[in-house]
């Protein structure tokens, strides 16, 4: 298993209950932790790692030489232009050259493009290997469906996607996961259909979660409040329960613009897809915009007011920080010379400094703040009671709730 982040590690964690399984991260820290028992992820409970009796860890190359089957599970991102970064990939793709073998497969779950593993990834294990595709070693695609805080939703319960450069090559991918996953497989008929069925998944909530935004921002203007709106077209039994709000994360807010890439590089401009995505990261500065107006409302100055924004995760009840649109909000107040407090009880403090150049606060002070921001769900907050939320504000505060965790009558404004 090549990664042992969010992906890599529940499947290694699978496979290593019945395989001999070893887990390669570059991450020293990451392996070190791993090797004592604990998950910073919080994807992999201590009991379940050391259930996976079969399963070791490494940073050394070396140690992958007497591995078969290649799974490499490293992050796609996208770069500051929104423009794929294949660069993770394409170094893992080194690695595996240097290591695999006659007869062995290489299977690539990280979200990419329709075509990217054979045009980019095999070519260059090729190059470095000196092995031929499907005459030397074989490849498949399985995308991954890992759901990051989702302790319902677990990789041995979610349906897995399977596919292969030949038939026996998918057949033999489709059994592997089929051993692992209790939910079962869907062999997909070629590399590239179990690529474009991935990226469209999360492309598909993308557009679903940026039309709720429109019409929030529309309901906004008519004074209507959207939740009641939702609630009111949810009645009906196909009506969809899509909410407004911020798009982050490694895969939702991310993922369109790998097929919007491929689109254009083959002469076609998507028009609809990169509409959601503009709505959808033009959110954080909406926000902001609507907290603005509702402080001059009330008359709370904003130059170097005290704002304090609850979460910085992409979501609830989860500690992964990748690609949080919070960071937007947090940028556009600086822009109004507001002063900025972030506290979010689930992340390492160190991590959100190095990637966003955020320093959390351990905690918020009561009476301190000129705007409150619920930007996630987490339960914490929710446990905490309006009351207590409401204490952190000074006298005259604005509280203003992007999550619907609390009644419209309890807050001062929300999406």
């Amino acid at each position: 298993m090549i990664g042992l982040g969010y992906v890599g590690l529940p499947l290694a964690v699978a496979f290593g209950h019945l395989f001999p399984t070893v887990g390669y991260d570059i991450n020293e820290g990451r392996v070190n932790e791993l090797e004592g028992g604990e998950d910073s992820t919080l994807e992999v409970a201590p009991e379940e790692l050391k259930g996976a009796r079969l399963l070791t860890y490494t940073c050394d190359l070396e140690a992958l030489k007497r591995c078969n089957v290649y799974i490499v599970t490293v992050p796609t991102p996208i770069d500051g232009n929104k423009r794929p970064d294949l660069s993770p990939l394409e170094g893992a793709s080194e690695l595996v050259g240097q290591v695999v073998g006659k007869g062995d497969v290489v299977i690539y779950e990280s979200t990419v493009y329709p075509g990217a593993t054979e045009e980019v990834c095999v070519p260059i294990i090729e190059r470095v290997s000196g092995l031929a595709l499907n005459t030397d070693f074989y490849a498949g695609y399985s995308p991954e469906r890992i759901n990051p805080g989702d302790k319902e939703h677990r990789v041995t319960s979610i349906l897995k996607v399977t596919s292969g450069s030949t038939p026996e090559a998918a057949e033999f991918v489709d059994s592997l996961y089929g051993k692992v996953i209790d939910a079962g497989t869907h062999k997909a008929s070629s590399i590239r259909v179990a690529e474009a069925a991935k990226v469209i998944e999360n492309t598909q909530r993308d557009l679903n979660i940026a039309l709720i935004n429109e019409l929030a921002i529309m309901f906004n203007r008519m004074e209507i409040d959207t939740e009641e709106v939702l609630n009111a077209a949810g009645t009906k039994w196909n009506f969809l329960p899509f909410r407004p709000g911020l798009v982050g994360g490694h895969c939702i807010g991310v993922d369109p613009y790998y097929l919007t890439h491929k689109a254009q590089e083959i002469g076609y401009h998507p028009e609809i897809i990169l509409a959601g995505r503009r709505i959808n990261d033009g959110m954080g500065a909406y926000v902001v915009s609507e907290v603005v107006k509702q402080m001059i409302k009330r008359r709370i100055q904003v130059q170097g007011a005290s704002v304090l924004i609850m979460g910085l995760t992409f979501k609830e009840n989860c500690p992964d920080l990748r690609n949080t649109r919070v960071v937007d909000m947090v940028n556009e107040l600086s822009e109004y010379h507001a002063e900025v407090a972030v506290y979010d009880p689930w992340i390492d403090g160190q991590e959100a400094e190095e990637e966003y150049g955020i320093r959390p606060i351990d905690a918020p002070g009561p009476g301190s703040y000129d705007a409150v921001i619920l930007a996630v769900a987490h339960d914490e907050f929710k446990a905490m009671g309006i009351d207590a939320i409401r204490a952190l504000g000074k006298e005259r505060h604005l509280l203003f709730d992007i999550k619907y965790l609390f009644p419209a009558d309890q807050v001062d404004a929300r999406l």
